[in-house]
Parts: C-alpha cells; sequence; structure tokens
C-alpha cells in the first residue's frame, strides 16, 4: 500500500536548517558511498512542499537558469508548492503552485502517484498540517552529527509517543537514518506486536 512519508534531514536536536534558513552545516557531513535518497525517490509518484523549501530549492541548485537540474533531480513527478505568494516556475517542471486544505490536496496527489508514495519534502509547518489530519504514515530521518542549538524545527506540531513506532535503522557515513510508523500504522503495530506477545507462553 501506498504511503505518504516524511523524508528529511536533521540535526541531533531536532532542526532542519539554521535559524538563517541555511543548510551549509548539513553539507560538512560525510555522507558515504550509498544514495539513500535516491533509492526512496523511486518509490515516489508525487510530493510537496512548502514555499521557503521550495525557495532554497530554487537558490541551491539555480533552478531558474538551469531548469534542467530539477528534472535531473525529479524527472517528471509532480511536485505541490504549498504557498500564498507568488513564486516564480522552473521551465517545464510539472509543478502545481496550491493553497488550502492539505485533505483536498492529498487526495489528488494520491491518485496522481498511482499507487506509488506521497513525499512530504518540508517544511515542518507544512508538515504539521497532514499530520494534524492524520495523513502521515511514516518518518524517514537523516540524522546528522550536529547540534544547532535554534533553527527550523523538525515539526511544529507535538507527536504522541504512542503515535510512533521504530521500524527501521540504518548508518551511511555519518549519518543515522531512522524510519518510523505514524500514526495509525504505529498504532496497529502496537496492536499487533502486543497481541502476539501474549500468546507466547511464558518459559519456567
Amino acid at each position: 500500500m501506498a504511503k505518504t512519508q516524511y523524508y528529511t534531514a536533521t540535526s541531533i536536536d531536532g532542526f532542519t536548517a539554521d535559524k538563517s534558513n541555511s543548510l551549509d552545516w548539513l553539507f560538512e557531513v560525510d555522507e558515504g558511498t550509498e544514495n539513500p535518497f535516491g533509492e526512496f525517490f523511486e518509490g515516489v509518484g508525487a510530493f510537496a512542499m512548502g514555499a521557503r523549501t521550495y525557495e532554497w530549492v530554487l537558490e541551491n541548485d539555480n533552478l531558474l537558469d538551469e531548469p534542467q537540474n530539477w528534472h535531473d533531480m525529479y524527472g517528471d513527478v509532480p511536485c505541490w508548492v504549498f504557498t500564498h505568494r507568488d513564486l516564480p516556475p522552473v521551465e517545464d517542471a510539472n509543478i502545481f503552485m496550491i493553497s488550502g486544505d492539505v485533505r483536498r490536496v492529498h487526495e489528488a496527489m494520491l491518485v496522481a502517484a498511482q499507487g506509488r508514495n506521497v513525499w512530504l519534502a518540508g517544511g515542518g509547518d507544512l508538515v504539521s498540517q497532514f499530520v494534524a489530519h492524520d495523513l502521515l504514515d511514516e518518518i524517514i530521518l537523516g540524522i546528522a552529527p550536529a547540534i544547532l542549538g535554534d533553527g527550523i524545527p523538525l515539526l511544529r506540531r507535538r507527536v504522541p509517543v504512542d503515535d510512533l513506532i521504530l521500524t527501521g535503522v540504518r548508518e551511511v557515513g555519518q549519518f543515522a537514518y531512522l524510519t518510523y510508523a505514524v500514526g495509525d500504522v504505529a498504532r496497529i503495530g502496537r496492536h499487533l506486536a502486543a497481541e502476539a506477545v501474549t500468546r507466547i507462553p511464558s518459559l519456567r
């Protein structure tokens, strides 16, 4: 079954960018020779990001002057950018500028994804809206060995412990990748695990 996933890099103390919205600290970290994002994106059929994330991508990858960089990264996978401002489009990119209820857009993304996963690229404000409506199934964090002390938080909404269950751990270069099931998926997993434990006879 297709999942709606939040895949992102974060500092140890839970920030996805510093207080200047810079990722310079992230690019100083040895990422090894594997390509976990490439593996992840192969399963993505649609994705979304907020205005600030989109603006960072535009500038960092020089997309207005070199739109081919977008196509090299994301191909023709449709992207929804949530914004209340006029933002410049990337030439010939499959991008939709949108605002409003994330539930309506999420339905459109699932249809466009055609059975593949939906990726929430960030930022934390946008992903928190999906969490509020129980639309997030999985969080994949690439945790970098950096402590920023301040910055852009991973999420701006509390997620109860019972709504998260660790499903994967992976070391890639200096990054620790943690995967968590979220919401209903996590609660079902906990229920099944507890049920299995009650069926194991006590060892004497």
